[in-house]
């Protein structure tokens, strides 16, 4: 009977040890292996590579590609110290609009990349290069370098006799790419020139008359949404139909749905001149109109 009863129970036991030996076998690794088994991989870091394309209009505007690698965390594309527009993140590529040059005027920018408020590093330094690459990107150019620095030796200046605001915008049409006729130019530094071009209602009955060759058109101060940079704004301080002053449009943005619009002109010469301050200010009551320039 003892030795019936030892039998059994060395059989139980080792009925016990096959058992754990199986249940370990379910979730215990071979030692052999516990050492060969990998950590789990670590998401790759994002880093940008190549700006396309590099050059551009200074008037902004442009759509720009970086590649790179795990670029989906990109929220800001930054470009001369100033936020891009549209910024859209894919794995491998970020796409976005770019801000117009300060001032106007070229210059290679700098273009910086993150990830919240962290800087993606790139291999090697990014830079867009603005260029004057439209009609009015060589007016606003022009514009912006002799608002407060007169181009004396080629156009004169006008203040003098009465203001010196028609003979600039005359200027930045010139650069924008219209040429002298005989009855609309200035001359030997401002020895010789028309009423036209120096002279408010007579340059805007020029532009009148010639509408069509020039393929202008009149715009009302409450069509101002269909202005754009580089358009001609026309003053009339006292609303009594002689006009007193002229700017070109420097910046239109809409704030709130109200189109915004600034100026840049001679005679309190300006770059950021603000219309709805100029006719509420400076000019209590006064109004304005656009000639809108193709």
């Amino acid at each position: 009977m003892v030795s019936s009863l030892r039998s059994r129970l060395m059989s139980a036991s080792a009925a016990l040890a096959v058992s754990a030996l199986m249940l370990a076998g379910c979730t215990a690794v071979p030692a052999e292996q516990q050492s060969a088994a990998s950590p789990p991989e670590a998401a790759a870091a994002p880093a940008a590579a190549e700006l396309s394309p590099a050059t551009g209009s200074i008037s902004g505007g442009d759509t720009v590609t970086i590649t790179g690698s795990s670029l989906g965390d990109v929220t800001r594309v930054v470009i001369g110290g100033v936020d891009a527009a549209n910024v859209v993140a894919k794995a491998d590529t970020v796409t976005a609009v770019v801000p117009r040059a300060a001032e106007y005027q070229p210059v290679a920018a700098s273009v910086e990349v993150f990830a919240g408020d962290i800087a993606v590093p790139a291999s090697a330094p990014l830079t867009f290069s603005y260029a004057a690459v439209t009609p009015v990107d060589s007016q606003l150019q022009y514009a912006f370098a002799h608002w407060n620095n007169y181009n004396l030796d080629e156009y004169g200046t006008f203040n003098p006799v009465g203001g010196d605001c028609v003979n600039f915008v005359s200027q930045t049409l010139m650069a924008r790419g219209w040429a002298e006729t005989d009855d609309w130019y200035n001359n030997n530094g401002g020895d010789d020139w028309t009423y036209s071009w120096i002279h408010v209602p007579t340059f805007d009955n020029w532009l009148r008359d010639n509408a069509d060759r020039l393929g202008v058109t009149e715009l009302s101060l409450e069509q101002r949404d269909q202005v754009k940079v580089g358009d001609v704004v026309m003053f009339d301080w006292n609303v009594n139909g002689a006009l007193d002053h002229t700017q070109i449009v420097s910046e239109v943005t809409v704030v709130d749905g109200a189109t915004k619009i600034k100026m840049v002109g001679h005679n309190r010469d300006s770059n950021w001149r603000d219309l709805d301050d100029t006719l509420t200010v400076d000019h209590p009551g006064g109004t304005a109109y656009f000639w809108s320039i193709p």
